[in-house]
Order: C-alpha cells, then structure tokens, then sequence
C-alpha cells in the first residue's frame, strides 16, 4: 500500500516545465499494462464514468426532485476509502515493528502536512459546488446532452492552466478546444429539441448553463489541483508521494465536498422533505433509498478507479478510458431512457470525441519530443546512468 511513486516535481536541480500536464503528476513510475490490478481499476472506472450518470437522471425521472441531495451523493461514498487507509496504516505499524523507534513517522495515522490538508478542503469547496451545477443540469437535461457538455471540461481546463501554470499552448490543444467550442455551440444552437417531457424552456436553459458552469469550475479544480501538490513538493523537499497521500488528499476532497453539499441540504430543508419523497417516489421506499446508496457507490467506483488507473497505469490512459466511454454512456442513454439522439447532437459528439483525441495525440507527442530533447542534453554532457 505504501509504495513510493516519483514525480517531475521532485526532482532535484532540474527546472520545472511550465506546462500543465496532470498526467505526469502521479504516473511517473507506471506499472506494466498487464497488471491485474490495472483492469480491476479499469472495470470501477467504467461502472462509475457510464454508470453514474444514468443513476443520477434516473433519480430525476423517477420523482426525484432534491438537487442538494443528488450533489451530495457524487461524493458521499468517501467513507469507503478509510478502509484501504486502515489496511495502510497497520502495514505501516508492522514495519515499524521490524524496524525499530527509526520509523516512527511512517506510523502516524496522517501523512498530509497542514498545508496539503488546507489546500484539498478548498478544492473539496469548489467539487462540492462543482457537483451542485452538475446535479442541477442533469435534473433538465438529458444524459447525452450533459455527457457533451461536460466534456468542453478540457477547454476550460486549458484556459486556466494557462493562467494559473503558465500552460503552453500547442496546435493541438487549440484544435481540441475549437472542436469542443464549436460541438458546445451546436447544442446550444438547436436546444429545446430533446428537451424532456415536463421540463420548461426556461428550466432546460437553465439546466444547460449549469452544465457548462459545472464544465468550467471542474476545469478549474485541475490546476489547482496541480498548483496545491507542486506546493507541498516544495515544501516536502525530495519527499516521494505515495498511493497512501493521494488516497487522503481524496478523503479530505471527498469529506469537505459532501460537507458542503449537507449544508445546502440543510438550508433547503431536503433531510425532512427525504421521507415523504421517497413514500411519493414510483421506484417504491426500498428502490429510492437503493437507488441513492448505489448512486454514492457508483461515484466512488469512478474515483476509486481514477486513482488506481493513474497509479498502475498512468493518468493520461485514465483519460483515454474516459473518452472511450463518452459514447457508451451515450447509447445506454438512447437505450433505457429512449433519449431522442439527433443528428446535431451526433455532430456534436464526433466533434467531441475528435477533439479529445486530439488533445491526447498532442500531449502524446510532446511528452515523446521532450524525452528525445533530454536524451540529447543528456548525450551532450557525456550523462551516465
């Protein structure tokens, strides 16, 4: 469980790169695709990013009406990761035992600095929010249209990386956020066509905005992200990030979220209105009340399987997964909600899916000539391994 995983940011005397990569941050040290634990982080991966949202919509459509609740749920499942944790620290407990009083800080039950604690419940706030805009677009929106949408994250992304680290752009990175631009624009120019039966014009508008607000703010999570660990990486000096930090960096996010989406539920009186919406509810009391605890166990499935791809994979291969599932959960939509899917909202998804490859090839390429430019600095000074 305590296994060391190098960054770039460690790295002694070599400059940081100015551009935002969040793939490199935790993969540096990937383990061989065969792994089997890779595919078991690869199948929660799957059942949370195609599944999770079909769960929330079907809260909607089956007389849900709690938009606080449904955010709280994105993250509620956060307790299940103390179990690893726990597994973590008595595997530390027992080293120490073997190895004697000189292991005493690898026995602490937190490994997170103050710091790091404070900068993941800031970006625990902004999920928290984050979470309330998606669950208030899925509530008027039709899954393939907010899958699409949501999908224009890695524009934004971009944008902000640029401002807060500094981001290159590449060719690539401006065609991926033409094409995601254009595919948003699409949507928003023939709206109102798949809107959901009992849903206003005004209540789709509105749903869509939210949509593409929580696109943007999750945009923003990232490089924050990334600025809060590079942080810490200063502070730590030539400390290694292991699988354990990452698990409670998610913990923290995980809880401040959840927190904040319980405070919102309290203000809209939704822990009293839960009772009486689940005896109104056409799944039943017993289907309601399964249906939110799979929705929570569902969300955490896709947290649990970003982490784990990106530590026996990589992040990038994370993302590609991601991608590749866009269009399942697409067709699961058409298939059990009969969702209408026009021939704008298809145009719309090829673009998508074209500017996410391309953002990917790009970042591909970049890595390959940054690694062929530091085998020549590395030859020219005569390096040795």
């Amino acid at each position: 469980m305590e296994v060391e995983i190098p960054t770039q940011h460690r790295e002694p005397k070599v400059k940081r790169p100015s551009a935002w990569r969040w793939h490199d941050l935790p993969g540096a040290a990937a383990k061989p695709l065969r792994d089997p634990l890779l595919a078991v982080n690869f199948l929660l991966l799957a059942v949370g990013a195609a599944c999770g949202p079909l769960l929330l919509r079907l809260y909607f459509l089956r007389g849900g009406s709690r938009k606080w609740l449904s955010s709280l749920l994105q993250t509620a499942g956060w307790p299940l990761l103390l179990v690893p944790l726990c597994f973590s620290f008595s595997s530390r407990r027992r080293r120490r035992g073997r190895q004697g009083d000189d292991a005493t800080a690898s026995s602490s039950v937190f490994l997170m600095t103050p710091r790091l604690l404070a900068a993941s419940a800031v970006v625990g706030l902004m999920t928290g929010a984050d979470n309330f805009l998606y669950a208030y677009g899925q509530a008027y929106l039709p899954v393939s249209t907010s899958s699409i949408l949501i999908s224009t994250q890695l524009a934004f992304t971009a944008a902000f990386a640029l401002l807060l680290v500094r981001q290159r752009f590449t060719g690539s990175t401006v065609n991926a956020i033409v094409l995601l631009s254009v595919g948003a624009a699409m949507l928003g120019m023939g709206s109102g066509g798949d809107r959901p039966a009992g849903v206003s014009g005004a209540q789709y508008a509105v749903g869509f905005g939210m949509a593409l607000g929580a696109a943007a703010l999750y945009g923003l999570v990232l490089p924050v992200m990334e600025l809060s660990q590079a942080w810490h990486a200063a502070r730590a000096g030539s400390a290694a990030l292991t699988y354990t930090l990452v698990v409670e960096i998610q913990v923290v996010i995980g809880l401040t979220a959840t927190a904040f989406c319980a405070v919102g539920m309290l203000a809209n009186n939704d822990f009293q209105a839960i009772p009486g919406e689940a005896r109104q509810s056409e799944l039943g009391q017993p289907g309601y009340y399964l249906l939110l605890v799979g929705t929570a166990a569902v969300y955490q499935c896709f947290c649990l399987g970003i982490i784990g791809a990106i530590y026996y994979g990589s992040a990038l291969l994370a993302g590609v997964i991601i991608t590749v599932l866009l269009p399942v959960t697409e067709v699961l939509a058409v298939v059990f909600f009969h969702e209408p899917f026009s021939g704008t909202k298809g145009v719309a998804l090829g673009l998508s899916l074209w500017g996410l490859a391309s953002y990917f090839y790009g970042e591909v390429r970049n890595k390959a000539t940054e690694a062929e430019h530091q085998t020549s600095l590395c030859a020219d000074r005569d390096c040795e391994n």
